[in-house]
């Protein structure tokens, strides 16, 4: 299995185990993707894993225009399609219960999963913010954004992470362009991807330490 479809899967895998342990006072309660709530930030995460078999049914584009990297470009999240994407996700979590909420996740990472494992691997699609990119770098963006909110997830139930290794090297390699962090940091990957989504704040050391490596990452909204 292609190591990004791996990492796809086993994460999403795990988020669906931990949804079912769940009850539903842990639904309400708050996350730091605010206004979300952690029922909120579910149908938001069963949105973005469920998109890319509309995608693979529809025409292909002659090439891809942007890697992983760039479908996280600043200039495209704006305000309107922030809200649009808040209110999606309040919309969705209205509609489900704790039950459908896991099951309608379980369904839409395994339908992905399906699609892609049918699908050429040079296989390009197109993004919904008009973007051509390959598809294992559409995948890596979802790599990161079901394990990155799992971060959030996490913090919110008071549970420990449960980011897998799999979805930690896809996510940690997108976020830093796969360099290395300084070594005088001593983080390992999990701290890295928390450090640099800004899940944990830098400390001053830190901060000096990157300032004269010039060490650079991936920025984008929360």
């Amino acid at each position: 299995m292609n190591p990004v479809r791996a990492a796809f899967s086993a994460e999403c895998a795990q988020l669906t185990e931990v949804l079912a342990e769940l009850v539903d006072a842990d639904l309400d309660r708050p996350t730091d993707c605010p206004p979300w709530t952690v029922r909120e930030l579910i149908a938001h995460v069963r949105t973005g894993v469920g998109r890319l078999p509309d995608m693979l049914a529809a025409p292909a584009p002659p090439h891809a225009e942007v890697d992983a990297a760039g479908y996280f470009d600043s200039a495209k999240f704006t305000p309107q399609l922030d809200a649009e994407r808040i209110a999606g996700g309040r919309r969705d979590a209205r509609q489900m219960d704790r039950a459908e909420l896991a099951t309608e996740l379980d369904r839409a990472w395994r339908a992905t999963d399906a699609a892609v494992a049918a699908a050429p691997p040079d296989r390009v699609v197109r993004t919904r913010h008009g973007d051509a990119m390959r598809l294992t770098e559409f995948l890596r963006t979802r790599v990161l954004e079901v394990g990155v909110h799992g971060l959030d997830l996490a913090a919110a139930l008071d549970r420990p992470p449960w980011l897998t290794p799999q979805a930690a090297t896809v996510t940690a390699d997108l976020l830093t362009g796969g360099r290395p962090a300084p070594a005088g940091l001593g983080w390992d990957r999990l701290t890295l991807i928390r450090k640099t989504t800004g899940r944990t704040a830098l400390t001053a050391p830190e901060r000096a330490t990157i300032d004269a490596a010039g060490f650079r990452w991936l920025t984008f909204g929360r």
